[in-house]
Order: C-alpha cells, then structure tokens, then sequence
C-alpha cells in the first residue's frame, strides 16, 4: 500500500509538475553530513522528547572505536578495533531498518605509536555505490557499499611513510568528482593525497605538513572548487582537481599540532579552532581564490582562554555568532565579526577538560549531543542558550577515556531519515525521532 501511494505520487508528478507537501527524509553520508557542514534538513521531527531515556528502535553489539556512524541507501556503516586473539580494525556495515547485519571486513592492524588505543576515529565516506573507510593506522579501503567486497585497499603508511600523529589518522575522507582525497602527513610532499575513486590510482600528492585530525571540506570560492585543509601547520586552500595551492593562511601549534574540528564556512567567511592556540577566521575573497586574516585570538593557556579553544566538537555559525565549546565544556557564543564572546553557559555538558558536545542545526533548533551521552534540543543566540528537552540516547562508556569521569560519548551521530544514530564502546543504537 505505502508503495502504490509513492508511485501515485511520483506519477502526478511526472504529469502536472507538483509534488505533493511531504516530510523531508535525508541520508547521512559522510562526516557531519550530506555536505558536511553538519546541517540537518529533515522534517517531521519532534519538538520535545516524550521521556527522559530514548528507547531504541534497535541496537546492536560491536566494539571500541571514535568513528561516528553515516547513513546511506538503507545502510548503517561504523568501524571499530579487537584486540583479542589479535589486534584488527574492522568495518560493519547494518541495515538501516532492523540493524541486521549485512556485512563485516576484519583487517590486521597493529597500533603503533598511537595513543587513545580504543579504536578507529574517522567516519566512513559513502559515495556513488562505494564506501570508503580511513583507518588509524592509515589503512585505506573502498567497499562495494551493498555487498562489502573490497575493490581496491591502500595501506598508506607503508605506501607514503606517514609522520604518524599521536592521536593517529582522523580525518574523513572527502569525494570530490573523480577523486578521493585524505589527508595523512606522508612524507615527500604527501600530507594530502587524491586517488582515482574508482581505480584507488594515485592522481595527486600536496604539501609538506604534518597531518592534523580536521577533516576536509570543498567549498565554493570565486567561481570555482575549492578543498580546504586544516592541516598541522595552518590552513590551505587546493585545487581539488590538481592539488595546486591557491592560498595559504599559516596558523602554526603553540605546542603541537592539535586541530580536530574542521574548518567551518559561513557566507564568505571560514573559522577554525583548536584547545591550544585558540580561533582564527579568515575572509575568503570571491574576486579569485584568496584569503585574508579578519582576526585571531587565543588565550594564554587552555584554560585561561579567548574566543573560543575547542577540542572535539566543530563549532557551528547562525546568524553572524558562533556557537562552540570551549576547552573545558563552556558553551560559548562569539560575536562572528569580532571574536567578542558574548555568553558562556555551563549547563549543556559537566565542566571537564575536552568536554564535548556535537552540534547539529536543524531549522529554529541546534541539537546537541553531549559526552554524556545526552541529546539536547535548543535554542541559541545572542542572548543564550535556551533547552528545550534533553534525554539520554546512549550511556558512555570507559574505553575511549578511561581514567577519567566514568566514561564518555564521544563519536558524532548521524541524523537520516528522522532518525539518530549513536554509538560508544560497546554498541550502535538506532532512535525514532519523527514526530507522531
């Protein structure tokens, strides 16, 4: 019945032009999602939870891991590390509907000079009928999305002898037309390397930084694409088809090379951030691909700190303000011309050094998901930040932080199809959010 009534509808579109008014259902493909810039569109969603404990539409067991999940084409994919009888990163990919499991790849995989052991950090990139995960370690696959086989693998830090960070490789791939692109502080100018897509050849090596834990993000700038890295030493601008340097904005670590949120574009403006060395932003020129410095500011230490020094999260921009946390949970709100903070709120996520919350905006709301393994619908501006409801989605758990505050959340949701998915140590859950 559901399918007759959606091809009526695809049929009166096709004959007079309209598409009747629906609910809005999107995937979650990628980091931070469909365009990672972490906006969520859907509609039909709730407006305040019916309880303080979300319950599961289903739930599944897997390990360790800071990789949050991404959605696509009525599949769930996550990645996560055994240690036990050897030590191997795996990827699983579930049904979207019933959390079966549809297929898993196991991989050895020694940590080497990493710290923060529990597991894989960066998400699984689904793109064009293929899955694309980036290991720790530097282990690169593309997947048959649906069925798993492997079509081509790159182990890249035997290929391109990364300058492993200690925190190890974390950022998401990025598709770009032909191209795959991931940034891993290779040696011999190869911190961020484009490979065919389809093939896995290589098509491009750039730059001779360390690798930071941002992930890319391609923007449009003066009439044309643009890849922005945040990388160890600053902020560059590439030529996605070539790797060509078009600008470059040096934003050197006080003590080492620290920035996991990624860049985050507003108009013409971009903004980075990270727990040492404070908040940058820079004005992107529309005329031809340049930048210019509007302002940078940071405090003395991470704890005596100016604008905003985040960790984890990537903040988000509404409005002209920026909403981010700070290097030990503040909630803060800048003013986006000046880098003036305006308020600090303490109540989103318990005070804690690298206290999280991920931020996502959908509509009026921004919706937030604490280490705590709290959702949080809200209101942010100038004037504060106003909750709506709160409820828990997944208990944290010990691995990812185990000496401190009885565990954490820290791996980002994914919001598909007016629904959230959440993982910790332990298992992936799946939470109906539309509204009834």
């Amino acid at each position: 019945m559901k399918e007759h009534a959606h091809s009526l509808c695809a049929l009166l579109a096709l004959v007079t032009g309209f598409w009747p008014t629906v609910a809005r259902a999107d995937d979650w493909p990628q980091w931070r999602g469909p365009t990672r810039n972490g906006v969520w569109h859907e509609t039909g969603i709730v407006k305040k939870f019916a309880s303080d404990v979300l319950e599961p539409v289903w739930r599944v067991e897997i390990a360790g891991g800071y990789s949050g999940p991404t959605v696509a084409d009525g599949r769930v994919y996550v990645t996560d590390r055994a240690t036990k009888p050897k030590q191997i990163e795996r990827v699983h990919c579930f049904d979207e509907r019933t959390g079966k499991k549809l297929w898993s790849y196991a991989y050895d995989c020694v940590y080497k000079g990493v710290s923060y052991e529990t597991g894989p950090r960066a998400s699984v990139t689904v793109s064009g009928g293929r899955a694309y995960a980036l290991g720790a370690m530097g282990h690169l696959f593309c997947f048959d999305a649906a069925t798993g086989t492997v079509l081509w693998k790159k182990d890249l830090n035997k290929a391109y002898k990364i300058r492993m960070p200690i925190w190890g490789i974390a950022g998401a791939p990025v598709v770009e037309g032909a191209l795959v692109i991931v940034q891993i502080g290779g040696e011999n100018k190869a911190d961020i390397v484009a490979f065919d897509r389809v093939s896995g050849k290589e098509r491009w090596r750039a730059l001779r930084d360390e690798a930071s834990y941002s992930a890319p993000i391609v923007i449009d700038q003066a009439s044309r694409r643009v890849l922005v890295c945040y990388t160890g030493a600053g902020v560059v601008g590439l030529d996605p088809t070539t790797g060509k340097t078009l600008w470059r904005q040096q934003f050197p670590p006080k003590q080492m090379p620290i920035g996991i949120a990624s860049p985050v574009l507003y108009e013409d403006k971009l903004f980075m951030t990270n727990f040492f060395d404070g908040s940058l932003l820079l004005q992107l020129r529309q005329d031809k691909p340049l930048v210019t410095k509007l302002w940078q500011r940071g405090g003395p230490s991470e704890k005596e700190t100016d604008a905003l020094q985040s960790i984890i999260s990537t903040p988000i921009i509404r409005n002209g303000y920026i909403y981010g946390v700070d290097s030990y949970g503040e909630l803060r709100c800048l003013d986006l011309r000046t880098g003036d903070r305006l308020w600090e709120d303490l109540s989103a996520v318990p005070r804690a050094r690298w206290a999280t919350i991920h931020f996502v905006d959908h509509g009026d709301d921004v919706w937030m998901f604490n280490e705590r393994g709290e959702l949080i619908i809200s209101k942010l501006s100038p004037k504060g930040f106003t909750e709506i409801s709160r409820a828990k989605l997944i208990e944290p758990t010990r691995d990812q932080l185990p000496s401190r505050r009885g565990g954490v959340a820290w791996a980002h949701p994914a919001f598909a199809n007016r629904h959230v998915f959440a993982r910790n140590d332990k298992a992936l859950v799946c939470v109906d959010l539309s509204a009834r």
